[in-house]
């Protein structure tokens, strides 16, 4: 889904966060009043991030007052997270106190007089009317509008049951359903406590210097190109460049690595880090709510917008679920005594507890706080998964296919091997180094590395007559000597042969995925060079771990078969596609989606666009430095690592199982309270337990996401 703004235009938007929903029903009233206001041309809530959206012109006080029925508290998006009163202290949470004190005393009366007298039944209807005040507004509001909702419905059952004098049962559910709604709101609240940490990761001011002063500056005041100086043990409240120092930095909270990483001059840094060691002087990049961090929160709230698969059956479902369970209650209620000459007061009575058990709430919650949950989970461990539904199909996955080149590779060409066959190791690579410092080829610079690494000063060699071979190599003078430095077939030709003990050495390096360059002279070979892609130190580990899962892995490359095969069969992958051009990597992707329905790409976000897109889930390593990766995936691994791939999936499946077991829970526990009307046994205390129990089993059920780890 486009942004949560999609249908807002742009313009005059602006985001407010709302304390206190406990059902995506009261989001939904909440969205109608809000529209409702004077100035307000449109809105739009999002119960999982629990915002709203308000083109138009308002203020937080109306707001609130489209939010009264539910007693919601409104801040502005930016407004710093006010610290929440005790559970157990709250106003909402009073009237249930008092309440369930009136309902003792007056089972105490009830006991002493008898249930029939004036006494209990007036202390009966005092705890009625404080524990369920609220509630009677909201039902007979919807009454009016023939909305039937579960507030409808529960108001229906306790005013039928006081008619039929059923006092007792009357405020023993209004109690019981006040306490699962407080219990409700404080697991919804829970669930999203893992969202609303992420915010207090980074701190609200910085040390800016400016000119020769030094000042604490609130993060939005400060400007691109301020310096910003983070002292050891501080957290960076900005992105931006290194200017002065060198430290190591925790980057856990973007990227999921608890293994600190060092950051000297010219390296980027990001807003919610932790600076260990060293006094660091950072150049800010970015204004405050375009940093990475920002970025997440603003992604992962989006996220829960999104309707999973799962959650849009569900509201389907509860659209005709509802009106039937009310039908089903009437007839319950009527048609025994009409045609059967049953007793009115037990059958209005079963009707009533019908309607009391046939409340979907349940069932509506079963799947967004999972999402939710798992969604805020997967962000603290440095994995963004852009909504329900990549969800949901990550957790279905058959294949994955990963890019070679910087994702089961660094990306990065290195030497290998060096072979000499003719004068001194140290003295062959310095004249190699030389000449390749005027080539533009890409293994050019892994020998000048090596050659650094080895401490050899090729920049005082003189070089002559440099001159490119295309596709083959270059030859240079140096010290009067004609050197070559390319391909072994530059040598075939230039020798006519190449020995066999030296054409052996080069096959068996080329078998193990290298590449081979030469060394030599119009007459001899010097030396051999070999240089290849590292492997990841983790990519071994991840493809065992998703092979052990049953999912199948595929690894698409541009390399040559010889080279591809050799890595494919060191890294393990199930499959191995190599001469890849990016477009036969997309008509890959839609091959094996052809064949397997649920496939994954994994790749770096730039070259790999196309190929991200055409996946059922596209997952792009290293967002937390490249935008596009952000943009372009519906997963993005925040570190350069993929060890965090077989965690995803692991949470996904998790969730996939747990949103199953909450909607078949939710329906199976309604229909063994219906098949208790048979025989006459369904009482309201039964039916408003099998609804606040399957609510909050439901709900606590969810919060087990919270405890899936790497």
């Amino acid at each position: 889904m486009a942004d949560q703004q999609a249908k807002l235009s742009e313009k005059e938007i602006k985001a407010y966060r709302v304390q206190g929903f406990t059902c995506t029903n009261c989001a939904a009233i909440f969205e109608n009043n809000v529209k409702e206001l004077p100035g307000v041309q449109d809105a739009k809530v999002n119960f999982g991030a629990s915002k709203v959206y308000v083109k138009g012109i308002t203020t937080i006080e109306e707001l609130e007052k489209a939010g009264a029925f539910e007693n919601l508290k409104i801040r502005d998006e930016k407004e710093q997270r006010v610290e929440r009163e005790p559970f157990w202290k709250q106003k909402e949470n009073i009237k249930v106190y008092i309440s369930a004190i009136l309902l003792v005393i007056s089972w105490f009366l009830g006991e002493q007089y008898g249930e029939e007298h004036l006494l209990p039944t007036i202390g009966y209807a005092a705890s009625i009317l404080i524990g369920g005040y609220s509630l009677f507004i909201k039902g007979l509001k919807n009454l009016s509008r023939l909305q039937f909702d579960m507030n409808t419905l529960m108001t229906i059952a306790i005013i039928g049951a006081a008619i039929i004098g059923e006092w007792g049962e009357g405020a023993t559910v209004v109690i019981l359903f006040a306490i699962s709604e407080a219990l409700e709101r404080y697991s919804m609240d829970k669930a999203r406590q893992s969202i609303e940490s992420l915010m207090d990761i980074a701190p609200k001011e910085a040390l800016i210097r400016r000119g020769n002063e030094e000042m604490m500056v609130h993060v939005d005041d400060i400007q691109v190109g301020d310096i910003m100086i983070v002292k050891p043990g501080q957290k960076l409240a900005m992105d931006g460049l290194v200017v002065k120092g060198t430290s190591t930095l925790n980057q856990a909270a973007i990227t999921g690595e608890s293994v600190p990483v060092t950051k000297t001059i010219d390296d980027e840094v990001f807003a919610g880090t932790l600076n260990e060691e060293g006094l660091l002087e950072v150049k800010v990049t970015k204004r405050v709510e375009d940093t990475t961090l920002s970025k997440i929160i603003h992604l992962v709230e989006e996220a829960q917008a999104e309707r999973a698969p799962s959650q849009a059956f569900v509201d389907k479902f509860a659209k005709y679920y509802t009106p039937a369970i009310v039908i089903l209650a009437l007839l319950i209620a009527v048609v025994p005594p009409l045609l059967f000459g049953g007793d009115w007061s037990e059958w209005i009575y079963q009707g009533l507890a019908v309607l009391v058990v046939g409340c979907p709430c349940a069932l509506v919650v079963s799947t967004p706080v999972s999402i939710v949950t798992a969604i805020g989970n997967a962000a603290k461990n440095g994995v963004l998964i852009k909504g329900g539904i990549h969800l949901e199909e990550a957790g279905a996955l058959k294949v994955i296919a990963f890019d070679k080149t910087g994702t089961l590779t660094k990306g990065v060409p290195a030497v290998t091997d060096i072979v000499t066959y003719v004068g001194n190791e140290n003295e062959l690579m310095t004249i190699t180094a030389a000449i390749e410092k005027g080539s533009q080829h890409p293994l050019a610079s892994a020998i000048m590395r090596k050659a650094e690494e080895n401490g050899l000063n090729f920049n005082a060699v003189t070089v002559e007559e440099f001159q490119s071979i295309t596709g083959k190599g270059v030859k240079a003078k140096v010290k009067n000597e004609m050197y070559y430095v390319g391909s072994p077939n530059l040598f075939e030709e230039l020798h006519g042969s190449i020995e066999s003990g030296r054409k052996q050495k080069i096959t068996e390096m080329q078998t193990q995925g290298k590449t081979v360059m030469v060394l030599g002279t119009e007459r001899e070979i010097l030396s051999l060079i070999a240089v290849a892609d590292e492997m990841r130190e983790t990519s071994k580990t991840v493809i065992s771990k998703l092979n052990n899962m049953g999912i199948e892995t595929v690894m698409l490359t541009g390399d040559n078969q010889r080279t591809a095969t050799a890595i494919g069969k060191q890294v393990g992958v199930s499959d191995i596609k190599a001469d890849l051009l990016p477009e036969d990597k997309l008509n890959s992707i839609k091959e094996l989606r052809g064949k397997h329905q649920s496939v994954a790409m994994v790749g770096d976000g730039v070259n790999d666009a196309p190929a991200l897109a055409a996946s059922t889930v596209g997952v792009a390593m290293g967002g937390a430095g490249t935008d596009t990766a952000l943009e372009t995936a519906d997963i993005a691994l925040m570190s350069d690592d993929l060890s965090k791939l077989p965690y995803t999936i692991k949470l996904s499946r998790k969730a996939l199982a747990i949103i199953k077991q909450n909607i078949t829970f939710s329906l199976a526990i309604k229909l063994v309270a219906l098949l208790l009307v048979m025989p006459g046994w369904l009482t309201l205390w039964i039916a408003i337990f099998a609804d606040m129990g399957a609510t909050l089993l439901v709900t606590l059920n969810s919060l087990r996401l919270l405890k899936v780890k790497e």
